[in-house]
This record gives C-alpha cells, sequence and structure tokens, in this order.
C-alpha cells in the first residue's frame, strides 16, 4: 500500500481527534452546555474522517495495484458502496444468499489497525503483491478462535476492482487449514511455541549495537523466548493475489505495518509431520 497516502489518512485523524477532544475546552460551560449529550470524540473523529476521505475521489492508478485498491475502499464509504456488485451473494457454509445494499455494512478490515499478515507458500507468490496484471484476488478473514474464514472475492472488470461474492468456509476447508490449526497453537501456547522452534533457527534483526544495522546469525531454541516477537492471534488476515495454494510442507508468515514501513517475516516447514520456525527476519 502506498505509505504517504496512509500517513496523509493518519494526519487527518489525529488533527480532526484533537479538534474533537480540546476544540472546545476554551468555551465558557453554561447551563444550556451542560445539558446537551455529546457524541464521544473518538467516534465523531472516525466519522469526520470518513466524510474528508469520501469527497476525495480515487485516483486511477488506484485500480492498478491491488493493494492500494483496498486502502481506499476499506476507507471510503462512498466508493465501497460502488464497488459492490449489488445484490451481493453472500455463501455462509453453503447456504446462499443475495443482499442489497441496506443490508450491507461497511467493512474496514484491518484498517484500524497498524499492520495486517499475510500467508505465502515461497518468495515467489510475493511477488505478486507488485503484480499489475492480476484481476482476482481473495481476502481473507480468519478468525482463528472460532474456526472459520471469511473470503472477500474481488475481480477487476474493465480495469475496475469490484467486490464479487462474500463466503464462508469452515477453517480446516481452507488450503492453510494444516498451518492454520498449528499457528493457533503457536500464539497461544508458550510451551508448544518453543517445541516448535527448529534447532538452529536463523535470525536477521536489528543489532544490538546499532539500530540502523541488521545482522546474521543463529539462534538456539532455548535463546527464542529474548528474540520472541509479538504475533497477532484470534483473528488474522491472508489476501491471495491470484496464487494457488498446495498442501506444502513450506509457508512463509509475513506481519506488514501499514503506515510504518516495518515488515517482518516468518518461515516455518512441516518436517516429519510437525511444523517448526526456521527463520525469522524482523
Amino acid at each position: 500500500m502506498r505509505r504517504i497516502t496512509f500517513a496523509v489518512i493518519l494526519a487527518i485523524l489525529v488533527v480532526t481527534a484533537c479538534f474533537f477532544a480540546t476544540g472546545c475546552t476554551e468555551k465558557k460551560s453554561s447551563g444550556t452546555d451542560s445539558t446537551m449529550t455529546a457524541k464521544p470524540s473518538d467516534t465523531l473523529a472516525t466519522d469526520t474522517m470518513e466524510t474528508l476521505i469520501s469527497e476525495v475521489p480515487m485516483p486511477k492508478a488506484a485500480d492498478e495495484l491491488f493493494d492500494d485498491f483496498l486502502f481506499n475502499f476499506a476507507a471510503n464509504r462512498k466508493l465501497q458502496f460502488r464497488r459492490i456488485k449489488f445484490p451481493l451473494l453472500v455463501d455462509r457454509f453453503g447456504k446462499k444468499q443475495a443482499i442489497d445494499a441496506t443490508k450491507w455494512k461497511m467493512e474496514h478490515f484491518f484498517m484500524k489497525q497498524d499492520f495486517y499478515t499475510l500467508i505465502f507458500d515461497n518468495v515467489r507468490q510475493m511477488n505478486l503483491v507488485k503484480d499489475t496484471t492480476v484481476s482476482h484476488v481473495v481476502v481473507e478473514k480468519i478468525y482463528l478462535n472460532r474456526d472459520y474464514v471469511k473470503q472477500y472475492v474481488f475481480d477487476r472488470d474493465d480495469g475496475k476492482w469490484m467486490l464479487d461474492r462474500v463466503v464462508f468456509n469452515r477453517m480446516h476447508e481452507n488450503n492453510n487449514s494444516s498451518f492454520l490449526k498449528f499457528y493457533q497453537a503457536f500464539v497461544a501456547d508458550t510451551a508448544f511455541q518453543m517445541k516448535s522452534i527448529h534447532d538452529p533457527l536463523e535470525f536477521t534483526g536489528p543489532s544490538p549495537d546499532n539500530e540502523f544495522t541488521n545482522i546474521d546469525g543463529i539462534l538456539a531454541p532455548e535463546q527464542w523466548p529474548s528474540f520472541a516477537p509479538e504475533l497477532p492471534g484470534g483473528l488474522i488476515y491472508n489476501i491471495l493475489y491470484g496464487q494457488k495454494y498446495a498442501e506444502s510442507n513450506k509457508k512463509i508468515f509475513v506481519v506488514r505495518g501499514i503506515s510504518n514501513g516495518l515488515e517482518m517475516q516468518l518461515t516455518f516447514k512441516r518436517i516429519k509431520g510437525n511444523w517448526k520456525l526456521l527463520k525469522l527476519i524482523m
């Protein structure tokens, strides 16, 4: 996603939030004012941000890269409703229905947090993120604790990305089911996590002596607690940029920052039936 665009939106949000939180503090209170019920400042800030974004047309170039489109789709209410094929087909565990615009609730995806997650089988798949020829993408909301995956299926028609349908599936039906089951336990159980660290573990990360340089090295499993990053659990995301998953024995789990440009990669491999963390890049 385009970092500068997101930074501008964040700036708007911060300024707006500050205005509603403090803009009236210098006014003298009166009996009339005291009887008014104020709307929470954070809600006002969010609503105002969405209004401001909705007034800015999406650049045509945003339809070239799906990530650019998705940010606009998730932040711009007017655009989102224009880019959904209503009546929208919703397949909920095999039960299908078509819903109209009045039944649709604004979907912000991961825009209210600082990061999102991706799952790849190999490095080649990671290059699809920048492929402007991709015309079919699936955004997955993976509810680890609820055992299901909600898929938003997008297709590019006549040069414009459109949401075609929404599909609910059980987690065991997902092409990443084995890894997702493992990852759910990996983030929830520290003892299991320790057992899942390969010996040795390849590590690339910031130098303790100079944060602007990286070091490459090898860690023993017992060193993992000192380097273990905080990983998301409960709800994670994945975006399929047209790649076809197989029941592979390798997964690259990526945690990508939205506005700060930071990225973390964890490479897992299934060895003798058990998933192991082989490499950590921070």
